[in-house]
């Protein structure tokens, strides 16, 4: 059963693994705003977020480009984290978030569509993917990144990665989630944003 939640966090809806169905309700906020409207929209996963600010960011960007935000648990902050609310400034109502209980919970959310799962050891890069509107993008926490477990499950339809320099480890987990969602987007000629309908 899924739910609203209530109060500081009212934008938020709360995926039950018991759910065989889980409520998605439509984003708070004008829905002229939302990209790819007609066929879907791409859908941000954090599997385990650590971090608040990271996690407010990608509030913002899920308001701003019309994707969806699915946060699986455990988090490492509570949702009334005021580091989260300062990130996600007035964002939080305009964006539709989606908390699951667990791997298996957003699964059942994600129906049969395709996941790229994230990963600094994965060999195809970002941008050689053809994205479409309901694809997966699923992210790791901070301090290890997507679990071995996770990123090879066979729900998994590819692992993906994003260049970097030698030497470096890693990025940051809301600036990949946008470089992504941006070039997800990009593909689909940025539909339903601003000035280009």
């Amino acid at each position: 059963m899924s739910h609203v939640a209530t109060g500081a966090m009212k934008g938020f809806l709360l995926a039950s693994g018991a759910s065989k169905n889980p409520f998605i309700a439509p984003r708070i906020g004008h829905p002229a705003r939302r990209p790819c409207h007609d066929s879907g929209v791409f859908r941000i996963a954090f599997y385990q977020p650590e971090i608040p600010p990271n996690t407010g960011n990608a509030i913002r960007l899920a308001a701003n480009t019309g994707c969806e935000l699915h946060l699986i648990e455990p988090l490492g902050f509570s949702l009334e984290a005021k580091q989260l609310r300062r990130a996600g400034l007035d964002y939080h109502e305009l964006a539709t978030t989606h908390v699951h209980a667990d791997f298996g919970a957003a699964l059942t959310a994600f129906g049969h569509a395709t996941i790229y799962a994230f990963a600094t050891r994965a060999s195809r890069c970002y941008a050689d993917v053809a994205y479409q509107p309901g694809d997966v993008l699923l992210f790791g926490p901070e301090s290890v990144g997507l679990p071995d477990e996770i990123a090879h499950a066979d729900v998994v339809t590819e692992r993906v990665t994003l260049p970097m320099a030698p030497g470096s480890r890693s990025l940051n987990l809301a600036n990949s989630a946008s470089i992504v969602v941006y070039e997800a987007w990009r593909q689909h000629d940025f539909a339903g944003a601003v000035g280009r309908d």
